[in-house]
């Protein structure tokens, strides 16, 4: 455990790619098996379940350091971290640390099943052992990830360094349905179990987003276009007669799209898709809204299938043939997508082809990204004739180009303090819109201003505020703020009736006044 902790805090310490890539291959080199395995896992976001909800960790952290709750409540809202505040608070008597890592880890899992008590009287223990450090990466196995600026890509370019194997072959053996639980290091990292893969999706290509005009990149012929759909990305796979679907989070969602496993009966062996789960509504695609429905349930009800049933957009072809054909070009692939769909029968309705727009210029292009909303899209997917799949976010050769966001000016209401180095300033706000003279709540965001913006808004939060309930502060409704937003959609579960997607500021409006801003119904004009 003291080794992680340091690896902790040498990855914590540093900015630079090469620094973070050189401590991750060293430890990869040095540490045991098991470690190793564990380390993955956690850098990886398959982190086990938390054992002990937040609540409780705050109780018990301060009733160890011997302060009012209140205080320590005061202290996590400065620090901004829980684990970096109970780190602090809690005198330690550090004790030379022999257990490890894997060992730490199996001993948070047995803690589930605890009583209370003994939950509380582990971590009391536990916590006064560390010291600083090590308790502050600890307390961060029980509450959440690490922010430290590891990608899962840069923590496999480290293993593939340690282990002398290759980035990509190494990045697919990381994919997949497995725990520290169910392999050993050996298997996941050198073998090449015909069962292991069976069910194991590639590695998703990501497009950079296009901040200029698309003529920067050359020849439009070299190009092809379609929409970009606004869903959750996934590849179905179908292999020695079994099918999987698997989020971009790399997480395995067969059992909350069920209808999808009816392509068993129509697929031809060996055949990885990849594309965009949707909901359809009749004519129509369903919102994001609706699709979230079908997700965070232990089982989609027969209710739920029948008014938000889904059907994947196909854009890619990844395996054909039980090969792996991601080194062929987009066109290649294309072609093989194509022909694959064409031999399915028509009555299934859970695949559709994403379809190529035909563009001879940018300008055509431009046109049709200008119409994209009306094609219930989120933009554009420009991609290379040439191109091969290949691995995470590379510039070159996928470019996603979007339609420019809906806005609409709001008043700021509420603030909270932010977090990492925000951790002073007030930076979370919400903002309300009028309804028949009073201002109704409907977004949150905090990102959008530049830090010296930041600054003059927090100096008004402190100076204006009106009332506290908890770390949130009410405040005067003075400032205005044109809010960005990519989509819009009815909902039951918000005061104003609609939930809007990816807020952010788009600038501040000192040119206007609070009662100039915006109404409820404005911003129900856009469903």
């Amino acid at each position: 455990m003291k080794d992680f902790a340091l690896l902790i805090k040498d990855l914590d310490s540093t900015n630079s790619t090469n620094k973070k890539v050189k401590y991750l291959s060293e430890y990869f080199s040095t540490a045991e098996p098991k470690d190793r395995l564990w380390t993955i896992a956690l850098l990886s976001h398959r982190r086990p379940k938390r054992p002990v909800n937040t609540t409780r960790l705050r109780e018990w952290a301060s009733e160890l350091a011997s302060i009012p709750l209140w205080l320590f409540e005061e202290s996590y809202h400065i620090v901004g971290d829980l684990a970096e505040t109970i780190a602090l608070v809690i005198p330690g008597e550090p004790e030379a640390e022999t257990i490890s890592l894997h060992q730490r880890m199996e001993e948070l899992i047995a803690l589930r099943s605890l009583p209370e008590e003994e939950q509380k009287e582990y971590l009391s223990n536990t916590w006064m052992t560390f010291d600083h450090y090590e308790r502050f990466a600890f307390t961060k196995l029980l509450t959440g990830g690490f922010r430290i600026g590891i990608s899962q890509k840069l923590m496999t370019r480290a293993l593939a360094r340690a282990t002398e194997q290759e980035e990509d072959i190494l990045a697919y053996k990381l994919m997949g349905n497995w725990t520290p639980e169910t392999t050993t290091f050996h298997d996941l990292v050198y073998s090449d179990s015909k069962e292991a893969q069976k069910s194991r999706p590639y590695p998703f290509y990501l497009a950079y987003a296009l901040e200029d005009a698309p003529d920067q990149l050359g020849d439009p012929t070299e190009w092809m276009a379609e929409y970009k759909w606004d869903g959750i990305r996934g590849q179905l796979i179908y292999r020695d007669g079994e099918i999987f679907v698997w989020s971009r989070g790399e997480e395995l969602v067969t059992d909350k799209f069920p209808e999808l496993e009816g392509l068993s009966s129509f697929l031809p062996d060996g055949v990885v898709l990849d594309g965009e789960i949707l909901v359809r509504k009749g004519n129509t695609l369903g919102s994001f809204n609706d699709l979230q429905k079908r997700l965070g349930r232990k089982t989609v009800s027969k209710k739920l299938l029948e008014e938000n049933p889904v059907f994947m957009m196909v854009y890619d072809l990844l395996e054909w043939e039980g090969k792996d054909i991601r080194q062929r070009s987009q066109k290649e692939r294309r072609s093989l997508l194509e022909q694959l769909l064409r031999q399915l029968p028509d009555q299934q309705d859970l695949l559709a082809l994403s379809p190529l727009l035909p563009f001879n210029s940018w300008e055509e292009l431009s046109a049709l990204r200008d119409g994209a909303r009306e094609a219930e899209s989120e933009g554009l997917m420009i991609k290379s004739r040439q191109a091969s799949y290949g691995v995470g976010r590379k510039k070159g050769d996928w470019w996603k180009w979007k339609v420019d966001p809906l806005t609409i000016d709001a008043v700021l209401t509420y603030a909270m303090r932010g977090h990492g180095r925000r951790t002073n300033l007030f930076t979370d706000y919400t903002f309300a819109l009028w309804d028949q003279g009073e201002l109704v709540t409907f977004a949150k965001a905090y990102s959008g201003l530049s830090d010296a913006e930041f600054r003059e808004v927090d100096r008004f939060v402190k100076k204006n505020t009106t009332d506290r309930f908890g770390p949130v502060r009410q405040v005067t409704p003075e400032l205005v703020f044109e809010i960005a937003f990519e989509g819009i959609a009815p909902s039951s579960r918000h005061k104003s009736g609609v939930a809007v997607r990816f807020p952010r500021m788009l600038r501040w409006r000192k040119d206007k006044k609070p009662e100039e801003a915006n109404t409820l119904n404005d911003l129900k004009a856009f469903l």
